[in-house]
């Protein structure tokens, strides 16, 4: 599914336009995430086209646009070196963003033509000022330190929980069994057992596995829903 959010570039209050941004990564959660903050604190970008497919990326209007954020593992069998070409030739500079830093990936990624390869584990102001720099423009003015120590890397972004998986991941985390938290919630062992699977699904789309119980456990430490 592709989200085209703007179908020209945008300008800055002092007349200067801004660089057309699209984003292909096939975990949706954190499209919407990333798009939400690159409106809020980077104003030199402008995010129109956020895809989670390779086609939706390349088929939309909005393609091609200045730089592409690709993730490096998308489910589908389309290599990093065809994705990073195939935006180069459309005019399009790459940067490559990972949870998997290896040596092997970063020249994989070089070699294809990509502008850079940057870890997950980065705060969104570094991948944004390595983005800056690829783009060749100024770079904005220091963040306040409260801007600095609020914003989270890639891979620990926090999934938007609603209130009955909340209170089922808390329980279930402090060390009730399904059962358990369902009599205590007073829900059907299904309905508890669902809410648990879906807090491991959310986790999962922005990058941190919580399939084990002991990774759901660290993300809960993570996130500070143990206490």
């Amino acid at each position: 599914m592709a989200s085209t959010l703007s179908a020209a570039p945008a300008r800055t209050e002092t007349g200067s336009t801004v660089v057309r941004l699209a984003i292909l990564d096939d975990h949706e959660v954190l499209l919407d995430t990333l798009a939400s903050w690159i409106e809020r604190n980077a104003p030199d970008f402008d995010l129109v086209l956020a895809a989670s497919n390779w086609l939706d990326l390349v088929q939309s209007p909005a393609f091609p646009t200045d730089l592409v954020f690709i993730d490096l593992q998308l489910k589908e069998p389309i290599s990093i070196e065809a994705r990073v070409r195939t935006c180069r030739a459309a005019g399009a500079k790459v940067i490559v963003l990972s949870s998997l830093d290896t040596r092997e990936a970063r020249e994989r990624a070089s070699a294809a033509g990509a502008a850079d390869f940057l870890s997950k584990s980065l705060p969104m102001t570094a991948v944004m000022a390595a983005a800056r720099r690829v783009m060749g423009i100024d770079q904005l003015g220091e963040e306040s330190t409260e801007t600095r120590e609020t914003v989270a890397p890639l891979e620990q972004l926090r999934p938007k929980l609603s209130p009955g998986e909340e209170e089922a991941f808390k329980l279930y985390v402090s060390g009730h069994s399904t059962i358990a938290v369902a009599q205590r919630m007073n829900v059907q062992y299904e309905t508890a057992k669902t809410y648990l699977r879906r807090v491991r699904e959310k986790y999962a789309k922005v990058g941190r596995p919580a399939g084990k119980k002991a990774e759901l456990i660290r993300r809960a430490a993570e996130d500070g829903y143990l206490e």
